[in-house]
């Protein structure tokens, strides 16, 4: 499996959602006080905040294996931006850690960041 799973209703995230660029530039500041200024990455780096509510066991067991097998951040997968249907084919988690949580029996919620690797 190298996309990254839906839910049962199909979709991969539920609002509120949150999507960001970010831009790195590197500074080098000489003695005579003069700047030059360059780019870290050719293009802004691309992240999705995903937070999911409601989630049964099944959702929230096939989102954690697909983590584990991915081993967080190291692997890579393809992700679809539901704000304008785009494949992305190199991503990964921005972090080793998922955050989840279990509200009542068969009911949980969790909260990650995917980023885009083509910069």
């Amino acid at each position: 499996m190298n996309e990254f799973p839906t839910l049962k209703t199909g979709a991969v995230l539920q609002y509120p959602a949150g999507k960001r660029l970010q831009h790195a530039t590197r500074i080098t500041r000489f003695l005579d006080g003069s700047e030059q200024r360059f780019r870290d990455f050719a293009a802004p780096v691309q992240y999705w905040a995903i937070r999911l509510d409601l989630l049964t066991e099944a959702e929230m067991r096939q989102i954690q294996d697909f983590h584990e097998a991915k081993q967080g951040q190291f692997g890579s997968f393809s992700f679809v931006d539901p704000w304008d249907g785009t494949e992305y084919p190199d991503c990964s988690f921005a972090n080793d850690a998922l955050t989840l949580q279990y509200q009542e029996e068969s009911q949980g919620q969790m909260s990650l960041v995917i980023r885009n690797n083509e910069a």
